[in-house]
């Protein structure tokens, strides 16, 4: 029998701060976390928005990712109940480039200039390595750069990991920073929302503004706890992967890649039909292409129960973590296991004739949840999903 997948620690920080208080202040109450960034000049962009931090992981350097990623570190692995010399399989989730395009190609304070820094420092693995390294951890580590779902898919591997018993515990993390390379990418592709406000599933969307999102979780065999008296959190249930190969940056318009990884999560966990589900966790970029899709994408995956299934996307708060989405998104959604309290779409204003599920607007809700799904996409077609239930 495979082994039972639990959740035993955390550590997270995003624009609203660190730890788990910080996204009840922010996330469940329905606040955002959007303001005028001053990372970089904004005047040739569309929008000065973004969910930057205004504290310590603020500057955009290689040191400031390695660090929030190691303070989040330090803390999930504290409230694991595990340390130094642990075990672990690593498994991380960051940009192809983490150093950014700025810094390898434009002089900057402390930065240096094309032909000056080590192509090696650009290489998404030494950001595992770090992690690894400052945490005193021993074992295999892998890094995954598959853009938005590159966090949750490296949750996903160590689920496998531990399912198929090649290892007993999988430290899991993502990393990103607003910084003005993406910044400028997404604002040429006209994504970033117009006026300053991200409002998914709703008829008047205009797009999605990106955030600042770091978090690394301890996943380990439920026996492994057992024997060393950690508390599980939650238990991963189920996972599914899909890849619908659509379009280069465009979704699959019926989310057929999305329905397929739900499904495989859902009949892993026993509830092929999703009746058991009591929350969707979206990816909810706010952009016109996603929400309808994914709308659809749900509806494909679970017909007989979606509508009565609540369905919000934490973005509307957070901002667009990009390759940290997915281990960001899994802590929000564990928090909503463990408190009973959906997190609201926040900014919704009226229903979208193609988005018309419980959306779960603007308002957070109390409810007795025992199971909740949380889904993520990424260009090129990529698709997540990752099932959660309450001890």
């Amino acid at each position: 029998m495979p082994a039972e997948v639990t959740v035993t620690g955390f550590g997270v920080r995003t624009a609203f701060g660190t730890g788990a208080d910080a996204l009840r202040r922010g996330v469940f109450a329905g606040v955002p976390a959007f303001a005028p960034t001053t990372r970089f000049d904004t005047g040739p962009y569309r929008t000065p928005m973004a969910a930057a931090a205004p504290d310590g992981i603020g500057a955009v350097r290689d040191w400031a990712l390695r660090h929030a990623l190691a303070d989040s570190g330090a803390e999930a692995l504290d409230h694991a109940g595990l340390g130094p010399g642990t075990e672990a399989a690593v498994l991380m989730g960051v940009a192809g480039d983490h150093t950014s395009v700025t810094r390898y190609w434009r002089p900057s304070p402390g930065a240096a200039v094309r032909g000056d820094t080590p192509l090696s420092d650009a290489v998404p693995a030494r950001l595992t390595e770090s992690l690894c390294t400052g945490l005193g951890l021993k074992g295999p580590r892998l890094t995954f750069s598959n853009a938005c779902v590159a966090s949750a898919a490296a949750i996903i591997h160590g689920c496998r990991l531990i399912a198929s018993g090649r290892t007993d515990v999988a430290i899991c993390a993502g990393g990103y920073l607003v910084e003005e390379e993406t910044f400028g990418k997404f604002d040429s592709g006209r994504a970033l929302s117009r006026d300053g406000a991200v409002r998914p599933f709703s008829a008047d969307r205009t797009g999605l503004l990106l955030g600042d999102g770091v978090a690394v979780v301890v996943l380990e065999s439920a026996e492994h706890a057992r024997r060393r008296g950690a508390q599980a959190l939650a238990s991963v249930l189920g996972w599914g992967t899909a890849t619908d190969a659509h379009h280069i940056a465009q979704p699959h318009p019926e989310g057929a890649g999305l329905a397929r990884a739900a499904r495989q999560a859902a009949r892993l966990a026993g509830d092929p039909d999703g009746a058991t589900i009591g929350y969707v966790n979206a990816h909810g970029t706010g952009t016109k292409y996603n929400d309808g899709a994914e709308t659809r994408g749900l509806r494909a995956a679970f017909p007989e129960h979606i509508e009565s299934i609540p369905v919000s996307s934490t973005k509307s708060t957070t901002g667009h973590l990009l390759e940290a989405a997915g281990v960001v998104e899994f802590v929000i959604t564990l928090l909503a296991l463990t408190d009973g309290v959906l997190p609201p779409t926040a900014g919704f204003t009226r229903p979208d004739p193609e988005c018309d599920l419980d959306h779960v607007p603007n308002r957070p809700r109390h409810t007795d949840l025992r199971r909740a799904l949380t889904v993520n996409a990424a260009f090129g077609g990529a698709n997540t999903a990752l099932l959660l239930e309450r001890p």
